[in-house]
């Protein structure tokens, strides 16, 4: 696999990564509706699982864009080291 190959397998990374954090973001969210509507209900086993649910996957939130910026940074760095600007730019 050649640098610029490497490079877009990076980029898909990312995106996936993003992709990965925003669907977790919606889980939250949803969860969040859940015990919200709950609130009205008061069903005792939601009121104890899903603070423990809520609790993992803000978790997941904050482990996945905490990898993400480190991959990010990684993917910069390869992308300087391998001098790809002027394989991207010709221009430059």
């Amino acid at each position: 696999m050649d640098k610029l190959q490497q490079l877009e397998l990076m980029d898909k990374i990312q995106r996936e990564l993003k992709d990965l954090e925003q669907s977790q973001t919606a889980v939250l969210k949803k969860i969040s509706q859940i015990a919200a509507h709950n609130i009205t209900l008061s069903v005792e086993l939601l009121d104890k699982k899903l603070p423990d649910i809520q609790e993992s996957i803000d978790a997941n939130v904050v482990s996945i864009s905490e990898m993400s910026e480190a991959f990010e940074a990684y993917r910069n760095k390869f992308f300087s080291d391998n001098k790809m600007g002027a394989q991207l730019d010709p221009t430059a």
